[in-house]
Protein backbone atom coordinates (compact mmCIF):
# COMPACT_ATOMS: atom_id res chain seq x y z
CA UNK A 1 0.00 0.00 0.00
CA UNK A 2 1.19 3.73 -0.97
CA UNK A 3 0.89 5.48 1.89
CA UNK A 4 0.78 9.91 1.96
CA UNK A 5 2.15 10.87 5.29
CA UNK A 6 1.90 14.48 6.37
CA UNK A 7 4.24 15.88 8.71
CA UNK A 8 3.25 19.39 10.59
CA UNK A 9 5.75 20.75 12.71
CA UNK A 10 8.25 23.25 12.18
CA UNK A 11 11.01 21.70 13.66
CA UNK A 12 11.90 18.11 11.59
CA UNK A 13 14.39 17.56 14.14
CA UNK A 14 11.95 17.40 17.06
CA UNK A 15 9.72 14.51 18.87
CA UNK A 16 7.29 15.12 16.22
CA UNK A 17 9.86 14.57 13.86
CA UNK A 18 11.37 11.43 15.34
CA UNK A 19 7.70 10.10 15.28
CA UNK A 20 7.17 10.42 12.18
CA UNK A 21 10.52 8.65 11.10
CA UNK A 22 9.31 5.79 13.49
CA UNK A 23 6.06 5.35 12.02
CA UNK A 24 7.76 5.24 8.55
CA UNK A 25 10.13 2.86 9.19
CA UNK A 26 7.28 1.21 10.79
CA UNK A 27 5.51 1.18 7.44
CA UNK A 28 8.30 -0.08 5.23
CA UNK A 29 9.08 -3.01 7.62
CA UNK A 30 5.18 -4.11 6.96
CA UNK A 31 5.70 -3.97 3.54
CA UNK A 32 4.29 -0.61 3.14
CA UNK A 33 5.73 2.36 0.33
CA UNK A 34 6.15 5.87 1.89
CA UNK A 35 5.69 9.40 0.61
CA UNK A 36 6.40 12.09 3.17
CA UNK A 37 4.83 15.44 2.79
CA UNK A 38 6.68 17.84 5.13
CA UNK A 39 4.54 20.72 4.85
CA UNK A 40 6.63 23.57 6.74
CA UNK A 41 10.00 21.86 4.58
CA UNK A 42 8.51 22.54 1.46
CA UNK A 43 7.36 25.66 2.46
CA UNK A 44 3.22 24.97 1.69
CA UNK A 45 1.21 28.35 2.35
CA UNK A 46 -1.72 27.51 4.43
CA UNK A 47 -3.43 30.61 3.68
CA UNK A 48 -6.54 30.20 1.84
CA UNK A 49 -6.56 32.26 -1.48
CA UNK A 50 -9.95 33.02 -3.82
CA UNK A 51 -8.34 31.09 -6.30
CA UNK A 52 -8.88 28.20 -3.88
CA UNK A 53 -12.12 29.32 -2.15
CA UNK A 54 -14.63 26.64 -2.32
CA UNK A 55 -17.39 27.63 -4.84
CA UNK A 56 -21.04 26.22 -3.47
CA UNK A 57 -22.55 26.71 -7.35
CA UNK A 58 -19.36 25.07 -9.66
CA UNK A 59 -18.15 21.33 -7.76
CA UNK A 60 -16.17 21.44 -10.93
CA UNK A 61 -14.13 24.57 -9.98
CA UNK A 62 -10.40 24.29 -11.61
CA UNK A 63 -8.14 25.16 -8.15
CA UNK A 64 -4.61 26.96 -8.17
CA UNK A 65 -1.30 25.06 -9.61
CA UNK A 66 -0.23 24.21 -6.08
CA UNK A 67 -3.58 23.01 -5.05
CA UNK A 68 -3.96 20.44 -7.83
CA UNK A 69 -0.18 19.20 -7.47
CA UNK A 70 -0.94 18.37 -3.76
CA UNK A 71 -4.15 16.83 -4.91
CA UNK A 72 -2.01 14.54 -7.48
CA UNK A 73 0.02 13.76 -4.57
CA UNK A 74 -3.03 12.41 -2.21
CA UNK A 75 -4.50 10.60 -5.31
CA UNK A 76 -1.23 8.78 -6.38
CA UNK A 77 -1.63 7.23 -3.13
CA UNK A 78 -3.52 4.80 -1.33
CA UNK A 79 -4.39 5.86 2.29
CA UNK A 80 -3.21 8.48 4.53
CA UNK A 81 -1.63 8.84 7.89
CA UNK A 82 -1.08 12.38 9.73
CA UNK A 83 1.87 13.20 12.19
CA UNK A 84 1.53 16.78 14.58
CA UNK A 85 1.62 18.54 17.67
CA UNK A 86 -1.97 19.36 19.21
CA UNK A 87 -1.88 22.96 19.50
CA UNK A 88 -4.62 24.62 21.02
CA UNK A 89 -6.88 20.84 21.33
CA UNK A 90 -6.78 20.96 17.54
CA UNK A 91 -4.50 20.25 14.51
CA UNK A 92 -1.62 22.94 14.28
CA UNK A 93 -2.62 25.74 11.60
CA UNK A 94 -0.45 25.12 9.02
CA UNK A 95 -2.35 21.35 8.53
CA UNK A 96 -5.91 22.79 8.98
CA UNK A 97 -4.69 25.32 6.05
CA UNK A 98 -3.42 22.21 4.11
CA UNK A 99 -6.62 20.59 4.70
CA UNK A 100 -8.85 23.65 4.06
CA UNK A 101 -6.81 24.39 0.39
CA UNK A 102 -6.65 21.22 -0.48
CA UNK A 103 -9.84 19.11 0.25
CA UNK A 104 -11.90 21.09 -1.35
CA UNK A 105 -15.55 21.08 -2.50
CA UNK A 106 -16.40 18.43 -5.46
CA UNK A 107 -12.85 17.04 -4.83
CA UNK A 108 -12.66 15.99 -1.27
CA UNK A 109 -16.36 16.71 -0.78
CA UNK A 110 -19.62 17.69 -1.72
CA UNK A 111 -20.04 15.53 -5.45
CA UNK A 112 -16.72 13.68 -4.89
CA UNK A 113 -15.57 12.08 -1.85
CA UNK A 114 -11.78 10.91 -1.47
CA UNK A 115 -11.09 7.33 -2.67
CA UNK A 116 -9.06 6.54 0.47
CA UNK A 117 -10.36 4.06 2.73
CA UNK A 118 -8.30 4.60 5.33
CA UNK A 119 -6.44 7.02 7.59
CA UNK A 120 -4.25 6.98 10.87
CA UNK A 121 -3.39 10.37 12.85
CA UNK A 122 -0.77 10.65 15.63
CA UNK A 123 -1.20 13.49 17.74
CA UNK A 124 0.84 14.12 20.00
CA UNK A 125 0.08 16.05 23.04
CA UNK A 126 1.75 17.27 25.75
CA UNK A 127 -0.59 16.73 28.62
CA UNK A 128 -1.30 13.53 30.31
CA UNK A 129 -3.90 10.80 29.12
CA UNK A 130 -5.74 11.46 32.51
CA UNK A 131 -5.84 15.45 31.74
CA UNK A 132 -7.45 14.96 28.09
CA UNK A 133 -9.73 11.86 29.38
CA UNK A 134 -10.87 14.29 32.43
CA UNK A 135 -11.58 16.91 30.48
CA UNK A 136 -12.68 15.67 27.08
CA UNK A 137 -9.58 17.22 25.15
CA UNK A 138 -9.28 13.84 23.39
CA UNK A 139 -13.09 13.31 22.11
CA UNK A 140 -13.13 17.21 20.94
CA UNK A 141 -9.87 16.20 18.77
CA UNK A 142 -11.88 13.22 17.72
CA UNK A 143 -14.80 15.25 16.76
CA UNK A 144 -13.09 17.63 14.96
CA UNK A 145 -10.56 15.46 13.02
CA UNK A 146 -11.98 11.84 12.79
CA UNK A 147 -15.57 13.04 12.16
CA UNK A 148 -15.41 16.57 10.68
CA UNK A 149 -12.91 16.06 8.57
CA UNK A 150 -11.99 12.07 7.77
CA UNK A 151 -15.63 10.67 7.58
CA UNK A 152 -17.17 13.92 6.08
CA UNK A 153 -14.64 13.24 3.00
CA UNK A 154 -15.07 9.73 3.11
CA UNK A 155 -12.60 7.92 4.84
CA UNK A 156 -14.13 5.42 6.75
CA UNK A 157 -11.49 3.99 8.69
CA UNK A 158 -9.72 6.80 10.79
CA UNK A 159 -8.02 6.08 13.28
CA UNK A 160 -6.44 8.82 16.22
CA UNK A 161 -3.89 7.54 18.33
CA UNK A 162 -2.79 10.30 21.07
CA UNK A 163 0.86 10.30 21.74
CA UNK A 164 0.48 11.66 25.23
CA UNK A 165 2.95 13.44 27.97
CA UNK A 166 5.30 14.65 25.28
CA UNK A 167 7.70 16.80 27.41
CA UNK A 168 8.13 14.24 30.17
CA UNK A 169 11.95 12.61 30.16
CA UNK A 170 13.69 10.71 27.80
CA UNK A 171 12.32 7.34 28.95
CA UNK A 172 8.16 8.51 27.73
CA UNK A 173 9.70 10.00 24.57
CA UNK A 174 11.34 6.65 23.66
CA UNK A 175 8.44 4.48 24.42
CA UNK A 176 6.36 6.90 22.55
CA UNK A 177 8.92 6.26 19.13
CA UNK A 178 8.19 2.97 19.49
CA UNK A 179 4.74 3.32 20.00
CA UNK A 180 4.73 5.41 16.42
CA UNK A 181 6.94 2.32 15.12
CA UNK A 182 4.17 -0.40 16.17
CA UNK A 183 1.78 1.42 14.55
CA UNK A 184 3.38 1.90 11.33
CA UNK A 185 4.11 -2.01 11.43
CA UNK A 186 0.51 -2.48 11.84
CA UNK A 187 -0.96 0.01 9.52
CA UNK A 188 -2.19 -2.54 7.58
CA UNK A 189 -3.97 -4.54 10.27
Amino acid sequence: MKVLTVFSHPRRQSLSGAVLDAFADGLRAAGHEVEIADLHGEGFDPVMTEADEPDWNDSRKRYSDAVLGEQARIARNDALAFVFPVWWWSLPAMLKGWIDRVWNNGWAYGDTKLPHSRAVLLALAAGSQRSYEKNKYDAAVAAQVVHGIMHYCGIADARLHMLYDTLDDDATRVALIAQARELGTTFGD
